[in-house]
């Protein structure tokens, strides 16, 4: 008997089995390589990106991941706040001044100053609600941040707003997955904390992209992990939990103490059949945002309009953010070397115009845009592109989503839940999560082993 099964090789099922390594653990994984929604690769000094791409700092559960693995991380150097709309492309100057820069009709000047006052009112407000308060759990800052302005959406926030106004406006909010409307009103101000850098969010790249995490915790927990196995069916018996799944095509099954279930709540929904009635029923009401994105390597030989920028959002156009992957590349050198890595992402409604069409006719329309938002001779500088697809991209708060909490994090059976729908803080809440549910089942063991019910002996850190 194995004394920790973890279901899910993504983000929160690597954390969780990095901190259960000194335990006799198994991380299935239904896909071909770990990493989940994290996935980049090196290319020389750049590498190409398709899924997560920014992490917490200081203090935060990522920030005690990347030090426990020895993988470095570091400020995002460019500006997240630029914009190319109308034909204008601003890098440079605060955020407040757009709405005069960008050309646009006097109508959506005012209506846009309007909204992003009443959207700064609320942002400072935000801030010192997302802050770690000293000694707090971090499940009781996470209900906290699920309860702000979680009775409207957004769009009943910030109301009607003219064509070019909401264009300018919405991206920001879209970047969730969700349009405006399905999106909760205080996660869509989260949205302009972060890219405004106010408050406590996520602005740190890992140096070589950042499946160096999870490629490096992997080769750590060696053959631990288990590639091709589709879990059908998680059951608890009286002191353990039997877990079935199927790999090469063989019906197989392990049995273990507890189980960390770090699957996305569709999954987790799904095979997990005995858990409590509420918290199944919670996790049947998670909703997922689809995403599509491509990653671009480029080979020009002299400085871009884009250099200084990490995020530009493009308005009007097939992907609402371009995001500069060669960022924390360019703040290092000292003469400007020749390429680039570009990042597209096209969320929510967005992504559903993308989903049927074919990896050709999407790098053609993204290729048609990016000439128009970072200079016609983008096109003819790609050396590689590629597509990636995320129907069930990334999990968004809507309208009620904090009633869903209390059930989500109630412990009281030995399958503990992980995963970046816990929360509202993405890579950090896949983390954090992850540590706490690998907390709750070491502490189990503990207690067994103490009461003399597991025999098993602890292995030697991976």
């Amino acid at each position: 008997m194995k004394d920790v099964v973890i279901v899910g090789g993504g983000l929160a099922g690597l954390s969780a089995g990095w901190r259960l390594r000194h335990w006799d653990t198994v991380v299935l994984e239904s896909g071909s390589r770990v990493g989940g929604r994290i996935r980049s690769e090196r290319r020389g000094r750049y590498w190409l990106n398709w899924g997560g791409h920014v992490f917490a700092g200081p203090g935060s559960s990522t920030d005690a991941l990347l030090t426990e693995a020895g993988i470095t991380a570091a400020q995002v150097p460019g500006s997240l706040a630029g914009v190319a709309m109308n034909g204008k492309l601003l890098i440079t100057g605060p955020v407040q001044a757009y709405p005069f820069r960008i050309p646009m009709p006097l109508s959506s000047r005012i209506a846009l100053l309007r909204a992003g006052i009443k959207v700064s009112r609320q942002v400072l407000r935000y801030a010192r609600i997302v802050r770690q308060r000293p000694g707090e759990d971090p499940a009781v800052r996470q209900q906290r941040i699920y309860d702000f302005e979680n009775g409207r959406s957004f769009q009943d926030f910030v109301g009607d707003l003219p064509a070019d106004a909401g264009a300018l406006f919405y991206p920001t909010v879209t970047r969730s997955a969700a349009d405006p409307d399905q999106i909760s009103a205080g996660a869509g101000i989260g949205y302009f904390s972060l890219v405004w850098n106010i408050g406590q969010g996520l602005s740190r790249n890992i140096v070589g992209g950042p499946s160096t995490l999870t490629q490096g915790i992997a080769a750590a927990l060696g053959d631990r992990v288990q590639l091709g196995a589709e879990v059908v069916e998680v059951v608890h018996k009286q002191r353990s939990v039997v877990v079935r799944y199927r790999q090469d095509g063989v019906d197989k099954e392990v049995e273990a103490r507890c189980v960390v279930l770090a699957t996305p709540a569709t999954v987790s929904h799904r095979v997990a059949v005995d858990l409590p009635q509420d918290v199944r029923e919670a996790l049947g009401k998670i909703i997922y945002g689809p995403y599509v994105s491509a990653a671009f390597l480029t080979d020009e030989s002299t400085p871009q309009p884009w250099d200084d920028a990490y995020g530009i959002a493009t308005p009007k156009r097939s992907f609402n953010v371009v995001l500069n992957q060669s960022s924390l590349v360019r703040g290092s050198e000292q003469v400007r070397q020749p390429g680039s890595s570009i990042m597209t992402f096209s969320p929510a409604s967005l992504a559903r115009r993308l989903l049927e069409k074919s990896d050709e006719e999407i790098l053609r329309i993204y290729t048609d845009d990016l000439d128009q938002v970072l200079g016609s001779g983008f096109g003819g500088s790609v050396v590689e592109s590629q597509v990636q697809r995320w129907e069930t991209g990334a999990p968004y708060c809507f309208p009620g989503r904090g009633a869903l909490q209390p059930a989500l994090m109630r412990r009281g059976s030995r399958v503990f839940l992980a995963g970046d729908y816990l929360g509202t803080l993405y890579t950090e809440t896949a983390i954090q999560t992850a540590f706490s549910a690998a907390q709750e089942a070491a502490s189990l063991l503990a207690t067994e082993r103490q009461q003399g019910t597991v025999h098993s002996l602890p292995l030697a850190a991976g």
